[in-house]
């Protein structure tokens, strides 16, 4: 993939774009809503502050501040953002607020920071202690909240709170390991229910049925971008490499996984069943999560070659151009585990299969945006 073409593909929709319409949204537009705050958009501002750091172009910091400029008010207070939901989702969006207050220094950036963490500081817990997906899914940890939730609440106890729950932190990494890891193939189930209530687990272990890529790539995430953000002292020293060795390991085992292609299947584990397809946004994940991971020194130069392969493959079938316009395609609009009132979303093959497959979504292009700055960072 030529850099320049992609960058043409990343400036397309910015100009297609408004501060209350952003083109990347498939997922909001389709349902008729509003954009509001939520983790979408803020993958895709946060891809676009860190092209800005790795090019310096203007142009992706001044569209990035005056879309969240435009949804935080001057007291802090977030439009369409409520700490009582309790959704760890919405916390991903806070991201972006550190990086933009410390580009502008904005009073405003630095209050909605403390609103954000207040909901980390009382999001209900699980029995184990890990934080709720969401107040409407009690009880219940979903890989996907882990990169939602933790990389911002340990940004906020390294910049603002002395470190004083770090330990918090490590802990929640830790139940994952134990309780949502599959020893056979390394590979992370979706969800765990520490209720074994919900009608999608398995009423002995809590799990969902099938690893989806997505959640595993979300995972990869939270475990670089959290390890990213911390300051290791002699007092967590030992959580630190545990974690970091948790990321390696994660790595490794998705390479067995990896296509020819240098994609990787929706539900990687079940290969090449039909009508199982090479998915973009979990395929981009991995593409930054191995290009970042060679970049901070945790993986040697080897894994850069799988996840600049990934990136490439990822191009090469799904990013075409129609009457002058780039469209990348091959992404899963969304998938999830119940609630109780939707039995549709199971967590079965047939579920994941059921979900719409759509064009230019956050979801898929923020993600291939993180790894194009990695390429960028790397070269």
């Amino acid at each position: 993939m030529r850099i320049p073409v992609f960058e043409k593909y990343i400036d397309g929709l910015m100009e297609q774009s408004t501060l209350d319409v952003p083109a990347w949204n498939k997922e909001k537009a389709l349902a008729g809503k509003a954009t509001g705050w939520n983790y979408i958009d803020g993958c895709m501002i946060l891809a676009l502050l860190e092209i800005y750091q790795a090019t310096g172009e203007e142009r992706y910091y001044r569209f990035a501040d005056a879309f969240i400029d435009h949804r935080v008010s001057e007291d802090g207070s977030i439009k369409g953002y409520s700490v009582e939901e309790y959704n760890i989702d919405n916390v991903n969006a806070g991201k972006t607020l550190f990086a933009l207050y410390g580009l502008n220094g904005k009073e405003k950036y630095r209050k909605a920071i403390d609103l954000i963490y207040s909901q980390v500081r009382t999001q209900p817990r699980t029995a184990e202690g890990n934080f709720w997906h969401k107040k409407i899914y009690p009880n219940q940890v979903w890989l996907d909240g882990m990169y939602m939730g933790q990389p911002f609440y340990m940004e906020y106890e390294t910049k603002f709170n002395h470190k004083n729950h770090y330990g918090d932190i490590f802990s929640q990494f830790a139940n994952v390991v134990k309780y949502m890891r599959d020893e056979k193939t390394g590979l992370y189930y979706h969800g765990y229910d520490a209720s074994r209530q919900a009608f999608w687990c398995d009423k002995n272990t809590g799990l969902s049925q099938n690893f989806w890529l997505r959640s595993i790539g979300w995972y990869a995430m939270a475990l670089l971008d959290t390890l990213d953000k911390c300051e290791p002292d002699q007092a967590y020293g030992e959580e630190y490499e545990n974690l970091k060795n948790v990321f390696v390991r994660l790595m490794d085992d998705m390479l067995k996984f990896q296509h020819e292609s240098g994609m990787w299947y929706q539900l990687p584990a079940l290969g090449e069943r039909e009508p199982n397809y090479l998915e973009t946004s979990g395929s981009a994940i991995m593409a930054y999560s191995l290009l970042k991971g060679v970049r901070l020194g945790f993986l040697s130069e080897s894994y850069g070659e799988q996840g600049r392969k990934a990136f490439d493959g990822i191009c090469k079938r799904y990013l075409k151009e129609e009457d002058g316009r780039l469209n990348l395609g091959g992404i899963c609009l969304v998938a999830g585990l119940g609630p109780e009132s939707n039995r549709r979303r199971d967590g079965s093959f047939a579920y994941y299969m059921s979900e719409p497959v759509v064009e230019n979504d956050a979801k898929g292009v923020g993600p291939l945006l993180l790894a194009y700055t990695e390429l960028r960072r790397l070269s």
